[in-house]
């Protein structure tokens, strides 16, 4: 019984922690797409000639395409960072996971030597 509980939480560590590495990969992924998204609003924006882009009064598309620009380098750095975190938490507690087996596999050896001895 002990022994299926022990693989169950250890089966569940590593499930968790694949989670976390691909979520944080997937993320790492959307940065390229939204970059690219970002670029493409930056040349429409900046196609347009500065007095223009200057004089264009507030509620505009001009001026909500400023505003989305000046957003969309902090959404680019929280997904790079967020990516990056859960790729650490995953991989840590991969290693985790390891190190638990590591631990448990001189104790379960020493149970089996003192079966044999008997």
């Amino acid at each position: 019984m002990e022994k299926k509980i022990m693989m169950a939480a250890m089966a569940l560590i590593i499930i968790v922690s694949l989670f976390f590495v691909i979520k944080g990969v997937s993320m790492h992924f959307k940065v390229d797409r939204e970059r690219a998204q970002f670029h493409e609003l930056q040349e429409d924006y900046y196609s347009v000639d500065k007095t223009t882009r200057d004089a264009a009064p507030s509620n505009t598309k001009l001026t909500q395409q400023l505003v989305e620009i000046q957003n969309y380098s902090s959404e680019l750095l929280r997904l790079k960072l967020i990516g990056v975190g859960k790729l650490l938490v995953g991989i840590y507690l991969l290693l985790l996971g390891i190190l638990v087996a590591l631990i448990m596999l001189p104790a379960r050896l020493g149970r089996v030597i003192r079966k044999r001895m008997k």
